[in-house]
């Protein structure tokens, strides 16, 4: 079987990996992770739990020499610098800057092709000038082919909604498209946990607040709290945010999110391990990259990239499993 080698940038707890895992495997092919890197010690302690490496450190302090050649680069680069919670201050934020150790590493080792992710507020921070400079610098600075599409995890089997940009690089000229929306998204029965510590029951004095002011019209909803105090309720959670506050979300208004609950609103499998303290994986899956969303992503781009596949694959869509 061929075998595709790619490295996990800003990595996480590895939700790149976990759908680029997922992805290789349905089409016989075996992935490679060939070097990954977090800043984030938790991060750091998960990945390694799940995966068995221990991503790098800093990337600003590593040599791009250093890493091994590669056939796709995945990067969920920071961020807060784009995002309303993080005041989208953009590249004038310290982890805003990481873009370009990213397009240091391109250019040094020329992967086949990128896929990035970052918030939706991305395209239009600073009035479209931020991205304009991102795509400007891998098209014209390092002569990729570029596409970007803002992209739903709702629309990806999750009950999530999760909007994020995404950025496609190759290196050659490819008839590539972004998959389409698919629904509906996975029901909400096979994410909420049957039994759960009452040490994640919100306090009777919240709950009573929250069923006065709102009345759900699902029997089994996510109640959400906007920074207004308007609450709504949906068959699906609002975004998962890392900085959020502690009753931000509610199952049914009465009690908050396990972290087993937030990875598999993240699309990760039961059987990631769970390693770091509640508030920590609760972090944790809040910053994580959705996996169903990048694997639909990564299944359209893979004939592009691995010899052994079949160009008629590029027209297959993402489908979605249930009860798995």
């Amino acid at each position: 079987m061929e075998k595709i080698k790619f490295i996990d940038l800003f990595c996480g707890i590895g939700g790149f990996r976990t759908a680029m895992d997922q992805a290789c495997v349905e089409n016989d092919l075996i992935p490679e992770c060939v070097f990954s890197s977090d800043i984030d010690a938790y991060c750091q302690d998960s990945y390694e739990a799940n995966f068995g490496e221990r991503p790098e450190g800093d990337i600003t302090k590593i040599d791009e020499k250093n890493i091994p050649d590669h056939d796709i680069l995945f990067a969920g680069f920071p961020c807060q610098p784009f995002s309303i919670i993080g005041q989208m201050q953009g590249f004038n934020d310290i982890r805003g800057t990481l873009f370009f150790d990213i397009a240091r590493i391109i250019k040094h080792k020329k992967p086949k092709a990128f896929i990035l992710e970052n918030v939706k507020q991305l395209v239009g921070h600073d009035r479209g000038k931020t991205l304009k400079v991102i795509v400007k610098t891998l098209e014209k600075e390092l002569g990729y082919n570029v596409q970007y599409v803002v992209l739903n995890a709702l629309d990806y089997g999750l009950p999530q909604k999760r909007e994020r940009v995404i950025i496609v690089g190759h290196r050659e000229p490819i008839l590539f498209s972004f998959p389409s929306p698919i629904r509906p998204f996975k029901p909400l029965t096979e994410i909420i946990e049957k039994k759960v510590d009452k040490k994640h029951f919100a306090s009777e004095y919240i709950t009573k607040k929250r069923t006065e002011k709102h009345k759900s019209a699902y029997k089994l909803s996510i109640w959400h709290e906007n920074k207004s105090g308007n609450i709504s309720s949906y068959p699906y959670s609002c975004a998962l945010r890392a900085g959020a506050s502690y009753n931000y979300l509610l199952v049914n208004g009465e009690r908050r999110l396990t972290p087993r609950e937030m990875l598999r609103l993240q699309g990760f499998p039961d059987t990631y391990k769970i390693v770091v303290s509640d508030s920590q994986a609760k972090k944790q899956a809040g910053n994580a990259v959705p996996v169903n969303v990048v694997k639909a992503v990564t299944l359209k781009l893979l004939p592009f990239v691995a010899t052994s596949m079949q160009m008629d694959l590029v027209l297959r869509e993402y489908e979605i499993g249930y009860g798995e």
